[in-house]
């Protein structure tokens, strides 16, 4: 029965990771890496500074904080 159950809700379309690819919706300028649209400011100029020495600016010119 435990079986049956899980393969309804697998089957059911709540799948977390289909979520999570549709909630990628920063992506960077300079290597096309997506990132989830609740992603802070200090993350995204990490990933600027670190990867591409770039600000944030350059490889996230689309991104305005959240108000």
């Amino acid at each position: 029965m435990k079986r049956e159950r899980n393969t309804k809700t697998i089957q059911g379309g709540k799948s977390q990771n289909k979520i999570n690819e549709s909630a990628k919706n920063i992506v960077c300028k300079t290597c096309f890496q997506a990132m989830l649209c609740t992603s802070r400011e200090k993350a995204l100029s990490e990933h600027a500074e670190n990867k591409h020495n770039k600000t944030l600016k350059e490889c996230f010119p689309d991104w305005a904080p959240p108000s």
